[in-house]
């Protein structure tokens, strides 16, 4: 219920932020009818298309992508028809009779005395079909929920729940600003003007949607964002909110503050008991180790990791499981991996076993491509680390990376109930990160995780559009800040592009220290040669760990491999890579 309740809030945020601006004058269209009959009825419509659009894009596929896309341009006909009968009765009078007939039908709720509500419950659909919101965290969950899951009640409830809380402000906002129009047609005299200024805000919205406005330049305006709104929400109202604010456990100078005990007292932890812990059964098999058991793990504190090898956002938490794993291990810890599959190519176990190499990890880690045990936790996170008391209690959860220092603080002070007396431990582990393991920078961070797959795809930017699931030639245009494209012939698939021919080329604009690219050889195995050039040159000192200052390097395995990391000042920069050979798999930006 509290995850409904986070999509409901999340959906609400979306009219502070500028991504909602080109969907405004439709859910002002009827501002001047009605509220019930007029209004709620595009809302209703709204909710409902974009939740059932964004559920078949992440589960369907490549019939999907084409549905959608002929939805949209039917969306903007049905809208372009509707601007133009409210802009001039007159021009909508030369065109073909049924398109005059459905315009009429559509424009008459915004006349006096206009009645229809299905013409705006249409008009709402439509508006459903276009509307891109700013992806924050808690979309992102809800995005990744869906496409882990598939469809079902659920993952439909709560992509329900999120446009509701849009269609909730939005519905607030034309409440509160229908009366002004009104106002100004009675006093003013501009009812016309006023209906023709609908209709050119209404093309305006178009436009920009089209133009793809709606997801570049507004969705990357810092003062309307809302990130930090929907993490505070998560860190509040998530699974960890409860247990965050009953502990007295507290972080000062470094140092964990005791609760009340002395020497006579055996110590116990304040963190608050979340209830057992689910089992590790359902592994397809293990690494590091033999099958773990509940019973086996009783008297140790463990800590469970679920990770996936190209994440990002795990490879950089990985140094820190690693050096608690090695710590702790002599005076309890256990620390389990679970890896459970972003991609395809990660369910292979040969491939997660020359990631645990290329790691240095040590500690067990069981194989969860069925996603058994993540659903047994309820984890809906990469990374996700839970911390399991001796008893076989849950008592923290931490998502996401960072916050190290109360993490490895939570281990001390299990480790201590688990003795029963508060032992020093010594101080926090320092681990030599480097490569794509160091820590991100994520103030100067202005680019975002973004898919290359046409499940997930965004900020395409190629004049061609994406083709799902057949070859085709692509070119690279002029590209704005976090906007990507393809040159070459590339086979766009649900999770990834592939590249058919020899010489074809990726290209993104970005901000951010350091890109990566998760990609690897395809199914022949065999390695592929690449450049790298930022800003039409030899990316020098700002090579990444992958690749030399010449910017050459090779795809010999599929996983994630850093091209980029500016050495002096951080700015917005055009990076393109080109394959010397035919075959490459690429899946996915990140940013750090």
């Amino acid at each position: 219920m509290t995850l409904f309740v986070i999509a409901y809030l999340a959906g609400a945020l979306t009219v502070v932020s500028p991504c909602i601006l080109p969907i405004l004058p439709f859910a002002f269209a009827r501002a001047d009818q009605s509220f019930l009959r007029g209004t709620v009825p595009i809302l209703v419509g709204l909710t409902a298309s974009f939740a059932g659009v964004v559920t078949l894009s992440a589960v369907g596929g490549a019939w999907a992508v084409q549905a959608n896309e002929l939805g949209r341009y039917a969306a903007f006909a049905l809208l372009a028809v509707f601007a133009v009968t409210l802009i001039s009765p007159r021009a909508a009078a030369l065109l073909s009779r049924p398109v005059v007939a459905l315009g009429e039908q559509l424009s008459s709720g915004a006349r006096p005395g206009g009645r229809t509500i299905g013409g705006s419950l249409l008009l709402g659909v439509a508006t459903g079909f276009l509307w891109t919101p700013c992806a924050g965290p808690i979309l992102g969950l809800l995005l990744t929920g869906a496409a882990l899951n598939g469809a079902n009640l659920e993952t439909s409830l709560l992509l329900i729940a999120y446009s509701a809380g849009a269609a909730t402000s939005l519905g607030l906002a034309v409440f509160a600003g229908g009366p002004i129009l009104a106002a100004m047609r009675r006093s003013l005299g501009l009812g016309e003007r006023v209906r023709q200024g609908l209709g050119i805000a209404v093309i305006a919205g178009i436009v920009a949607i089209a133009s793809g406005l709606d997801t570049g330049l507004l969705a990357r305006l810092s003062y309307a964002s809302t990130n930090g709104i929907e993490q505070a929400l998560l860190d509040r109202l998530g699974p960890d909110a409860a247990a965050a604010a009953a502990s007295p456990l507290r972080l000062a100078n470094d140092r964990t503050v005791p609760t009340a005990s002395d020497a006579r007292t055996p110590y116990r932890s304040a963190l608050p008991d979340q209830g057992a812990a689910p089992g590790l059964d359902g592994a397809v098999a293990w690494l590091n180790s033999a099958p773990l058991t509940a019973e086996q793990l009783r008297g140790k504190v463990v800590l469970v990791n679920f990770w996936t090898y190209s994440c990002i956002n795990c490879i950089r938490t990985l140094p820190y499981v690693r050096a608690w794993a090695e710590k702790y291990k002599e005076q309890g810890l256990v620390v389990v991996g679970v890896h459970a599959p972003e991609f395809a190519f990660e369910k292979k176990i040969d491939n997660v076993r020359q990631a645990i190499a290329r790691f240095g990890i040590s500690h067990p880690v069981a194989i969860d491509n069925d996603f058994r045990i993540w659903r047994a936790f309820g984890n809906s996170y990469w990374p996700a680390l839970y911390f399991i008391d001796a008893q076989g209690r849950i008592r923290h959860r931490h998502f996401g990376e960072g916050d190290t220092t109360r993490s490895e603080r939570i281990i001390q002070d299990l480790l201590a109930d688990a003795a029963g007396n508060r032992a020093a431990n010594g101080g926090l582990v320092s681990p030599d990160a480097t490569g794509a393991q160091a820590a991100a920078a994520p103030a100067q961070a202005r680019s975002g995780e973004t898919y290359l797959g046409y499940l997930k795809a965004s900020g395409f930017a190629s004049p061609e559009g994406m083709a799902g699931d057949q070859a085709r030639n692509y070119s690279i245009p002029i590209l704005r800040l976090n906007r990507w494209g393809l040159s070459g012939n590339w086979t766009v698939a649900a999770e990834s592009a592939a590249l058919n021919r020899a010489n074809g080329s990726i290209a993104f604009r970005f901000g951010a220290r350091d890109l990566h690219l998760v990609l690897g050889p395809g199914p022949a195995g065999k390695p592929v040669r690449f450049r790298v050039t930022i800003d039409g040159r030899a990316p020098g000192a700002d090579h990444g760990a992958d690749i030399d200052a010449e910017g050459t390097g090779v795809a010999s395995q599929t996983g994630l491999y850093q091209l980029v990391r500016q050495a002096g000042d951080v700015r917005e920069r055009h990076f393109e890579v080109q394959f010397l050979d035919p075959g490459v798999e690429a899946y996915t930006f990140t940013f750090g």
